[in-house]
């Protein structure tokens, strides 16, 4: 297969998903890692697409079938995992021992409870992935929110309740997107849930890998101006960066081991 048939292929999946992994394209064009990455290269140079962590996405972070749709968690979860461990990791590091927070759902937020799973913290989530971890992995204390399983997400939240009797350090949240007016989300169970949660924590910290910049889906679930920190990975580009400065957002760059690499290049 010729470099520009490879080109179009990958094109033409970013017409039909947001996001394209490295091994994914290895298994549908036939080439090697290596290939797959100088073709990713190219397609960024020339501004037909994305490069980010684990892959390529569309230039605008989804394709048009697919703009305001999000993955499910079973997909979402090994998609840019190298970023969302290195987040994690650099989250873990806000957390002072003894202090009670609550963790959202989501593949990011996932990946942060695996690393809070045996700290001396108490959690509070209703992400079943979550819970499902901690209980098998971890020794930290565990309270699990009640309410209907909603599959996708994969929380348990019973809508019409409300009244809870605790108040966290604080509320580690994802989200779909990320844009100046603020974080973007596509279910309108999610919205309404982490509003729910903002008004238990004293902070709000929000773990995004540096593709959801790109992300537009169509709700708003709060402002900038609500957030206490920000962390994401070295993917983040200048733009987005800048972004966040003009907007006062007081955030961390989590390094991953691909970026580390990439600054030994140049």
């Amino acid at each position: 297969m010729s470099d520009l048939h490879r080109h179009q292929v990958v094109l033409d999946l970013l017409h039909e998903r947001p996001f394209v992994t490295v091994k994914e394209l290895q298994e549908i064009v036939g080439v090697s890692a290596a290939t797959v990455r100088r073709d990713i290269e190219k397609l960024h140079d020339a501004g037909m697409a994305r490069k980010v962590h684990g892959g390529i996405a569309a230039s605008d972070g989804f394709g048009p079938a697919r703009r305001s749709t999000a993955l499910p968690f079973v997909e979402n979860r090994d998609i840019a995992v190298e970023a969302k461990k290195a987040i994690a990791r650099t989250a873990s590091t806000l957390v002072r021992d003894g202090s009670l927070i609550i963790i959202h759902g989501g593949s990011t937020c996932f990946h942060f409870g695996c690393e809070m799973a045996q700290r001396n913290v108490r959690v509070f989530t209703n992400s079943m992935p979550v819970a499902a971890y901690m209980s098998e992995h971890g020794t930290c204390q565990l309270t699990v929110g009640g309410g209907d399983l909603h599959r996708e997400p994969g929380i348990l939240y019973d809508a019409a309740r409300g009244g809870y009797t605790f108040y966290a350090s604080q509320f580690f949240v994802g989200a779909l997107g990320v844009s100046r007016e603020g974080l973007l989300e596509q279910h309108p169970l999610l919205v309404r849930f982490i509003n729910d949660m903002c008004g238990l924590a004293n902070e709000i910290v929000v773990l995004v890998d540096s593709r959801k910049f790109s992300m537009r889906p169509p709700t708003v679930t709060l402002p900038l101006s609500r957030i206490s920190k920000l962390v994401t990975d070295d993917g983040l580009s200048d733009n987005d960066a800048k972004m966040l400065e003009d907007m006062g957002v007081d955030f961390m760059v989590a390094p991953t081991e691909e970026g580390r690499a990439g600054e030994g290049r140049r």
